[in-house]
């Protein structure tokens, strides 16, 4: 990526991030119906502003405490957290992940799926396999991979709910 480029994405953090606050002046609290919070991770991602990311993590979970539905977003937090190594905020995210849609560490590590782990509609799959293709373009995931199988081996990942 050229600095041009990294500079662009930069500039389109800082918009996203002030079209927020904007609204919270404007509304007396956050009202992003269109979803923009989500959008600065995968910016952050892109640049593999990690340390930038985190930040943005922080004060992500501090105002939008019970917006960790999505697991992409989750995996995303998860990535930020393992290559800032704060390990323990990224296992608990990793565990997020998973228990929000197992389907997507499958497709990170390239595990065999399974019939019944597929979903009825083979888009979100596909949607999936592009969201991974491209987190794996843009950084290198060998050592969070890695990092994620050897978390999966342990006994209490899948048992252990206390998150």
């Amino acid at each position: 990526m050229t600095p041009k480029q990294i500079e662009r994405l930069q500039n389109n953090i800082k918009r996203i991030r002030k079209e927020i606050y904007e609204e919270k002046k404007l509304y007396g609290g956050y009202h992003d119906g269109r979803g923009l919070r989500y959008i600065p991770f995968e910016l952050y991602l892109k640049i593999q502003d990690y340390k930038g990311g985190l930040t943005y993590l922080r004060w992500f979970d501090k105002n939008f405490p019970d917006d960790n539905q999505m697991p992409e977003i989750i995996l995303m937090a998860s990535l930020i957290c393992f290559k800032n190594n704060k390990i323990k905020e990224a296992e608990k995210k990793l565990k997020l992940a998973y228990f929000a849609d197992k389907l997507i560490l499958k497709v990170l590590l390239g595990t065999p799926i399974e019939k019944n782990d597929i979903p009825d509609s083979n888009s979100y799959l596909e949607a999936i396999k592009v969201f991974i293709s491209d987190l794996k373009k843009q950084n290198d995931l060998t050592d969070f991979q890695d990092w994620v199988t050897q978390i999966q081996k342990s006994e209490t990942f899948t048992k252990d709910t206390t998150i």
